[in-house]
């Protein structure tokens, strides 16, 4: 039967890979699976754009799974930042051990967030978590989320 078996990477397009991958790899810790240049034909027809290459580096998340950056090369590009209320928008979470420790390093790195500080989530199945929401270098939200001690 044809259904979904699994998860394997989720894609965010990026401005500048070095840029990225200060915020990923360096802030916050991921580790680098590969970084190349994708340049086969298949890839105009998938797309249905008339790039020439594509740098893509994978970011192992422990657990399961990568973060895909993707810096399109020789093919006009335009920003698409927005709030996370905007429809088409979209972020991924990371589950966390010490938020606060991490989101202090990321913002001594320079990189800002939604709020001023990590949230305590009060109501609902997730009370006691602790939550924050990066914007990488591109705009684009990524959650911190750190269970509540109940959940672990």
């Amino acid at each position: 039967m044809a259904g979904i078996t699994g998860f394997f990477h989720g894609g965010i397009t990026v401005k500048d890979m070095e840029t990225s991958l200060a915020f990923y790899r360096d802030g916050l810790g991921l580790s680098m699976k590969f970084d190349r240049i994708l340049d086969g034909p298949y890839l105009n027809v998938v797309l249905n754009l008339t790039q020439k290459r594509i740098r893509v580096a994978y970011l192992d998340i422990p657990g399961g799974g990568y973060i895909e950056l993707l810096e399109y090369q020789e093919i006009e590009r335009l920003d698409a930042a927005s709030r996370p209320c905007d429809y088409g928008a979209g972020h991924f979470c990371f589950y966390v051990e010490g938020i606060d420790e991490l989101a202090e390093r990321m913002f001594s790195m320079g990189y800002r967030a939604r709020s001023e500080s990590c949230v305590d989530i009060t109501a609902g199945p997730n009370a006691g978590a602790r939550s924050l929401y990066l914007k990488d270098p591109d705009g684009y939200s990524i959650e911190l989320f750190q269970k509540a001690p109940t959940q672990n």
